[in-house]
């Protein structure tokens, strides 16, 4: 399997968003990130890591 998990990034720490994820995709400023299974999430972020060998997208929360 080519999915990986998204994590979100508070306070240092990396909290699981979503499992399984299959796309991650802009949308109207947001990430948009959609599992295998259908769900889909959204997300005021950027991407600060992506590591294809051990499945994981890290994402850091936009600050306002």
């Amino acid at each position: 399997m080519c999915e990986a998990n998204a994590y979100l990034v508070k306070d240092g720490k990396e909290e699981l968003l979503l499992e399984a994820v299959d796309k991650v995709e802009p949308d109207e400023g947001k990430l948009r990130l959609t599992s295998i299974f259908g769900e889909q999430k959204f997300i005021e972020g950027k991407i600060t890591r992506l590591s294809l060998v051990d499945h994981r997208v890290i994402i850091e929360e936009a600050k306002e």
